[in-house]
């Protein structure tokens, strides 16, 4: 996927599937849009998030 498709896709994104405003899109840093993206896919259902996790969660206790 070339740099142009992409900044498409997250242009339709953040105008069309966040309702931000073109200027709003334009000025907000690509970090900051991105935890956005990520909080609005888990809002509505498509991705969990994520947890930490420890050894102690996978190994049973006494091995």
């Amino acid at each position: 996927m070339s740099d142009a498709e992409t900044f498409t896709r997250l242009y339709y994104y953040g105008t069309v599937q966040m309702s931000m405003a073109p200027e709003d899109f334009w000025l907000t840093p690509i970090g900051f849009f991105l935890d956005l993206w990520a909080c609005h896919k888990q809002f509505l259902g498509v991705e969990k998030a994520h947890g930490d996790m420890c050894i102690d969660d996978i190994l049973p206790s006494g091995i």
